[in-house]
This record gives C-alpha cells, structure tokens and sequence, in this order.
C-alpha cells in the first residue's frame, strides 16, 4: 500500500511538472532566442557607432583599428564580427576559418552573404542560416554603415547556433533540476504521509494476527493520523476486549464447573464404596455399574479441566531439548506399557547430537502423555509404540505410532473434534485427548498432523518449531 500510495503521490508530481515546465521550458527557450537576437542586433549597432570614422579611413586594405575592434568584441562575448566596405570586400574579420589573423580578409568579398547584401542595400536584417563555409548553422546579425546619407560598408555579428542552443540546453537542465529536487522532496514527504497511513493499518494487520492465533490481548494504538483510522482502531480493541471477555467468561465456566464437580463426584464415590457391604448381592450388580459411571465422569471431568487449562493458559516458548523430554516421558510410561505386554520404541538417529525446539515447558511432556494414553489404550499385546525424533527443515517433528486399529481418511477429519470417538472403538475415552494435544501443539505455533504408521495403525506427527541455532562469541 505504501508503494501504490508514493506511486499515485509521483505521477501527480509528474504530471504537474510536465503541465507547467514544458510550457515554461519553451516561453524561456523563445525569450533567451529573442533576448539573443536583441543583444546580438544592439552590439552591431554598437558597433557601427564606433567604426563610423574608421571605416572612412580604409582604402582596399585591413584597418588595425577594426581589427582591433572585432577581435575585442570577439574575446568579451564569443561572436565573430566581420567588417565590409560598400563593395562587399572584408576590411575585418575577427575570426576567418582556416586563417590565423584578421588581416587576411582584406579583399575577400563577402557579396555573396544574403545578408551583408540586404545591408549594403541599408536594411537591418537578423536570422538564422546555414553556412556552407562552416559547415553550421548560424545566427546573424548585419547593419549597413552609414555616413551623411552614403553607405560606406557594413558589419555583421555571428554566432554558431550550437551556442545559442547551449544557453537554452542550461534553461532545460535548470528546470529538469528544479524537477527532480521537487520529485524528491514530495517522494520524502510522500513516505511521511504514506507511513502515518499505512503504520496504523500495519499495527491492525499485526493485532487481527496476533488475535487469530488466539493472543486474545492483543492490542494497537491510537494513531494520531485520520480519524477513520482512530475510529477503526477504538472497533478493533473493544471487539478484541469484548470477545476477549466472552472466551475467558467461557473457559472459566468450564474450568470452575470441572473443578467444582471434582469434589461432590469423589464424595459420591467413597460414598458408593462404602455401600458395597451393606447392599444385597441383588443390588451389587448396580452398584458396581453406578461406580463405574462415577469414575468415567470423574475422567470426563479430568479431560475437560486439562482441555480448559490448555487454552487459557498463554504461550511463552523457549528452547527444549525434545529427545529428552520423549525419553524421559518414555521412561515414564514403561512400566504400563510392560503390563499390555507393550514395548516403547525410540528412534532419534533423525537427531544427531540432539534438537532442540521451541516450546512452552511442560506442554510437550502433555502431548506426549496424551498420545502414549491413547496408544496404550489401542495397541495389542506384543506389539510396538515407536517414537521417532527427527529434524525435518525449519521444524521438529515428533511421531507416535501404534499397531492399533487405526482411523480411516474420514475418522481422521473428525479426530480433533471435542468429545469425538469413533463408533467401532471400545475405549473408556471420551475423546478429548486429540483435543488437547493439537491446542497445546498450535498454542505453541506448532501443528498435528494424522497418517497411517507402517503397522496399520495410527501415526500421529507433532511438529514443533526449530530453535535458533546458538551463537557463540
């Protein structure tokens, strides 16, 4: 946005400058060519005041005092000057080509030049031709000298056009900077006003971000730009704080009914315990029965106060050594493996010399103690869970794989799903542990992915991201 706005800023700078300085550019080119000539026709006039009395004294041979006159004309303003007498012949050249010295044009005739004609003829003439003795275009200047009525002969003022144009090439390099020194200054301004508005823009992008990975304290400031901006971002922090109050009203109703139900569910079961004595063996079977649903919703109750702590708690990784978090959690759980006649497997050859990820800690020893539950829960007897530690690009991967029945491409759409379990499954669960492992796994930016393992079971890949390798100094 900022690129599309200094863009728009620059075109419009362009065009006006074009707008303005084309014209401009062109009046100023006219008026130097005019100021020129005028110049150019007032210094032959001059010039003819001050060679009046000399050119009476000429008689068909160079006169020193003109010679004089035109080459100090020549060295203070760059023209060449030329004097003829009434017949056309040169009495005075300040600059005759392929000569040294003006005294060589004595007796050269300049006749054929329309307009030493046009003078010796008594008109002022001033112009632009093509010299083919030069090979160049030129700008000139003739006036007739005049003596009590009777044309003595004529002087002529000439500069090359490159000159002429040299002077108007300077006009347009001076507006051409004039251009670019305004380019870069609006280009600067541009980029201060581009920034007021797109920073706040920025800063709402980055809020909407943070909030969607569920930073539900995410957010911006006031920017003390445009009030549409000031006003967007007052909407943005009282949707951000009231949705922030909402999840946190939600998550702790969950977690306070969890809690809360804790007590009165371990009361009622001592309370059955103690019956068991007392009741007639007719009545044994549906106290055994009703034990059995106090305990499973003691573990609902347990599955719903970890689900609710893994979303309300925050995210604050650091680095892990994930090798040793999966055997540690492996030694661990060994023991029950061992009496589901279960081996826990682990592969970390993927780990050379240890991986280390980025983690909130604690949560990947959760994930992995979900995901062993669960595992145990399906494997048959005399087979293997294996673990597997690889480093896998910018990420740490994780997997878990049973030889259980497996999920099919379907189940596993639906496996993340609260309070989900597949119909053929007979498990006490009640489908919350999937739940939890992906919430702890994304809260820390990582993700979970299902497959089918090599036995036909279930694979389940934690991906967490790859801590930054250390630098040493």
């Amino acid at each position: 946005m900022t690129r599309r706005l200094l863009l728009s800023y620059v075109s419009i700078i362009v065009l006006v400058l074009i707008l303005l300085e084309v014209p401009l550019g062109i009046a100023l080119a006219d008026a130097e060519r005019q100021r020129l000539e005028t110049d150019i026709q007032r210094d032959a006039f001059a010039l003819v005041l001050r060679s009046e009395e000399s050119l009476e004294k000429t008689t068909n041979r160079a006169n020193p005092e003109l010679q004089a006159l035109a080459e100090q004309y020549q060295k203070e303003n760059e023209g060449r000057v030329v004097f003829v007498d009434a017949q056309g012949q040169g009495i005075a050249d300040s600059d005759p080509p392929g000569v040294a010295g003006g005294a060589s044009a004595v007796g050269r005739s300049f006749r054929t030049r329309p307009e030493i004609r046009s003078a010796l003829q008594g008109d002022d003439v001033i112009g632009e031709r093509y010299s083919d003795t030069l090979g160049t275009d030129l700008l000139y200047a003739a006036v007739p000298i005049a003596t009590g009525g009777a044309i003595q002969g004529a002087v002529r003022i000439t500069y090359p056009l490159s000159f002429v144009n040299g002077r108007i090439h300077r006009i347009w390099l001076v507006l051409a900077a004039i251009g670019a020194v305004v380019l870069v200054v609006v280009f600067a301004v541009g980029i201060m006003l581009s920034r007021s508005l797109t920073r706040p823009i920025a800063d709402l992008e980055h809020g909407a971000l943070a909030l969607g990975r569920g930073e539900l304290d995410a957010r911006v400031d006031l920017p003390s730009g445009p009030h549409e901006l000031r006003a967007l971002a007052r909407s943005f922090n009282s949707t951000a704080a009231r949705l922030e109050q909402l999840v946190d009203a939600q998550r702790g109703f969950v977690a306070d009914a969890s809690h809360q139900l804790r007590t009165p569910l371990a009361a009622l079961r001592l309370r059955l315990e103690n019956l068991t004595d007392e009741v007639t063996p007719v009545g044994s079977a549906d106290l055994t029965g009703a034990a059995d649903e106090v305990a499973r919703l003691s573990l609902l109750v347990d599955g719903l106060l970890a689900l609710a702590r893994a979303e309300q708690h925050g995210s604050h990784p650091t680095e892990i050594d994930v090798q040793e978090v999966v055997e540690s959690r492996c030694d661990a759980w060994r023991d029950l493996a061992e009496e589901s006649d279960v081996r826990l497997e682990v592969d970390a050859t993927g780990a050379v010399n240890g991986v280390r990820a980025l983690a909130t800690p604690g949560r990947l020893e959760q994930v992995l103690d979900n995901l062993l539950n669960n595992a145990l829960e399906v494997a048959p007897a005399g087979s293997a869970i294996e673990l597997e530690v690889r480093r896998d690009g910018d990420d740490v991967r994780i997997q878990v794989a049973d030889a259980g029945p497996g999920m099919s491409e379907a189940q596993q759409a639906h496996a993340f799903d609260r309070f989900w379990r597949a119909e053929e499954q007979d498990s006490s669960g009640f489908g919350l542990g999937l739940a939890i492992v992906r919430q702890l796994a994304v809260a820390d930016g990582g993700s979970v992915t299902l497959g089918t393992s090599a036995a036909g079971g279930l694979e389940v890949t934690v991906s967490l991201p790859l801590a930054p390798p250390l630098t040493t100094h």
